[in-house]
């Protein structure tokens, strides 16, 4: 490739209008570290699909230690977002401490959805060494990683509960969903609840661990009449593939009757809502991530989130979202402070590290040309999280080094934040069938298992990365130093964005301020070397001449053969990001 792209940057240096982003001027970038307890602290390693928490093994809030804590902070992170704290249905048997029972047959997996919360008031008993000293543990780790400076997310799942939900430890006074309702309309502004009037619930046939979990599955559950499930099918008979183990909350939105809506009086679930978040800000936490928060109605966002940031201003509200014709809606009218950018950048990323036909780097320009010029930097990059397939994994790219020019784009792209997963960063390949899901290439959040190359770094509580293989160590050391540089330069973090075209699998752009300017150039060819001059806008230089430059990722000088551009060298599946 050498000297083929000289020509072509220089015809559209001249000729086009570069779109400039002014980022949002915050002090910092969020660098969000995703995990699950029930994984993250799990020292066992026997792995038996669909094992129970005795063969298997869970995480606990314990685990997380001041080690765990600091080891994380080295990656350059700022807030921990623990999935999976809130009480959900499960089938390990807990009644001894006077929590219910559920029905197998409404949970996936042995450990079950963190989704499906069962007590909206509780944490997961799963997660404690004593159970009855559940919450005095999580608040504990609420302290310690508050003492070392970093901020806390927990889930909201705003959406649906379990099918069994019962709060054993909500406060004096508190109602329980659909305590109240009239189970004899399908729809009423005052219900919690949608409902079938006269109709049992059917346990959907076929659900993938129905034969490994015979002998608790038996297709008896009772639910009379059936409410609605969570993924609006407002319908007593589910089907395998929906969310069955779950039922939808009712925001005043009658779905049946042109989703007509009703939000004067305030609907109860409103209310009830309000009031959990409030309780879990007081608890300590810093942020929530909304779980399907496009499934809610906007109207109640923008009536809920400046209630919780009364209580306790400066918390932040992430929303999972998956429609980018309504990203504005829920930011602007909602008030979301961020909202997932999977279908945007996560997409057209994975498609350039899955080397696909069709895969091109014109799905970073469609980003800052129709995002990011308005709300880039309300958007949450990530390559991985508990819904999506492990880089490393088969399915995805095979091999987590092919993710290095894909992760810089993601985390230097604009100054929103940016988010790690919990093993990403030592080429976790969720290559096991743990159970309820199967061989999908992600690691499984509904069955108790070890995750063995995290556990890795983990080296038996120690958190020092003892037994990871050499290649994992670079691989880490990788993630530490663009995480930390996307989160400290103050060209990522607030600076404006200047795109230089280029072509291929070639993507090139400058972040600056005043006082920093910073070449980002990615190779996402798995074959081809780039080695060529890329000239440097005069505009941008603001007739100063290139004096030096250097890679910050690895210190590495770098030539300027004039005082107007940089000679770049970027191997197959490789990043730079160069001071000039």
């Amino acid at each position: 490739m050498k000297n083929l792209i000289k020509p072509l940057l220089m015809t559209m240096v001249l000729s086009a209008t570069a779109l400039e982003q002014s980022a949002a001027q915050t002090e910092n970038k969020l660098i969000i570290y995703q995990m699950l307890p029930r994984l993250f602290g799990n020292k066992q390693t026997n792995n038996v699909p669909y094992g129970t928490i005795q063969e298997n093994g869970s995480g606990k809030f314990n685990d997380i230690t001041d080690k765990a804590i600091a080891g994380i902070k080295e990656l350059g992170t700022t807030h921990i977002w623990y999935t999976g704290v809130i009480a959900h249905a499960s089938l390990t048997d807990y009644s001894k401490f006077g929590i219910p029972n559920a029905d197998a047959d409404v949970v996936k997996g042995r450990a079950g959805s963190p989704y499906a919360i069962r007590d909206y008031y509780d944490v997961d008993p799963d997660l404690a060494v004593d159970v009855k000293n559940r919450m005095a543990e999580f608040e504990a780790l609420l302290n310690r990683t508050h003492k070392q400076g970093l901020k806390v997310i927990i889930d909201f799942v705003p959406n649906h509960t379990a099918r069994s939900y019962k709060s054993t430890t909500k406060p004096s006074g508190v109602v329980d969903f659909g305590a109240k309702d009239d189970e004899n309309v399908a729809f009423s502004a005052k219900n919690d609840y949608y409902y079938t009037p006269g109709k049992h619930f059917v346990v959907p046939a076929g659900t993938p661990d129905a034969r490994p979990l015979s002998d608790l599955k038996d297709g008896q559950f009772a639910e009379f009449p059936a409410k609605a499930t969570g993924n609006d099918v407002f319908s007593e008979s589910p089907s395998k593939d929906d969310w069955y183990e779950t039922v939808k909350l009712n925001y005043g939105v009658d779905y049946l009757n042109n989703r007509n809506k009703h939000f004067d009086p305030i609907p109860p679930v409103w209310l009830k809502t309000r009031d959990i978040l409030i309780y879990w800000a007081k608890k300590g936490a810093d942020g929530f991530r909304c779980d399907m928060a496009e499934m809610v109605p906007f109207e109640f966002w923008h009536w809920v989130i400046p209630e919780v940031k009364k209580a306790k201003p400066g918390i932040i509200f992430i929303g999972e979202a998956y429609n980018p014709n309504a990203y504005s809606t829920y930011l602007t009218e909602g008030k979301f402070d961020y909202l997932y950018d999977k279908v945007g950048l996560y997409d057209g990323l994975k498609r350039l590290m899955r080397n696909e036909d069709h895969a091109t780097v014109a799905d970073i320009d469609y980003v800052w040309q129709k995002e990011s010029a308005s709300f880039g930097d309300h958007m949450i990059r990530f390559l991985e999280n508990h819904d999506e397939e492990r880089i490393a994994s088969q399915a995805f790219a095979g091999n987590p080094f092919l993710a290095i020019p894909a992760m810089v784009v993601s985390a230097t792209l604009s100054g929103g934040p940016v988010m790690l997963y919990s093993g990403q960063e030592v080429g976790e390949p969720a290559n096991d069938a743990e159970g309820f899901s199967g061989r999908d290439g992600r690691t499984t959040i509904f069955d108790y298992w070890g995750v063995p190359e995290h556990q890795k770094w983990m080296n038996d509580g120690a958190f020092d990365g003892g037994k990871l293989s050499e290649s994992q160590v670079h691989l880490r050391n990788f993630y530490k130093k663009v995480l930390t540089v996307a989160g400290s330069a103050p060209a990522i973090v607030k600076g404006k964005f200047y795109h230089l075209p280029m072509h291929n699998k070639l993507y090139a752009y400058i972040r600056y301020t005043e006082t920093q300017r910073l070449l980002v150039f990615v190779n996402f060819d798995r074959n081809e070397r780039f080695d060529s001059t890329v000239e440097i806008p005069l505009s941008l230089l603001e007739h100063k001449k290139i004096s030096g430059a250097s890679d910050i990722l690895t210190g590495t000088k770098i030539n300027h053969p004039n005082d107007h551009s940089i000679h770049v060298v970027a191997g197959p599946g490789s990043a730079q990001i160069i001071e000039f």
